[in-house]
């Protein structure tokens, strides 16, 4: 009987972080981006699909199981990766942590 209210127990210090009301799962991560500009520094438009996808961002939030990567690191991900989600008007993606390539040191 103990050990099936310990099976039921929550470890609490497994749950990961939450970021805009969402908490990434297991390895996953939350990271937010900023688009490139839509127009050159010339007026030119530049449509969606001629503009470079991004691969820069910060996470936000961290699945339980995130071992590498912490809540406000600089990451570099592989440009086509991810679940690209919009969260109050922020462009956002979950990513798994194996598609983050580095951590920008600042």
């Amino acid at each position: 009987m103990a050990a099936t209210k310990q099976k039921e127990k929550k470890d609490s210090s497994k749950e990961g972080s939450s970021a805009k009301g969402f908490r990434p799962l297991g390895d996953r991560v939350f990271v937010t981006y900023t688009e490139e500009l839509e127009r050159t520094a010339g007026g030119i438009y530049v449509p969606d699909s001629a503009r470079e996808k991004p691969q820069r961002g910060t996470i936000e939030a961290a699945g339980p199981d995130v071992e590498n990567v912490k809540v406000g690191d600089q990451v570099l991900f592989d440009k086509y990766s991810g679940t690209k989600i919009k969260v109050e008007n922020d462009d956002c993606l979950i990513l798994k942590e194996e598609d983050i390539l580095g951590v920008f040191e600042n």
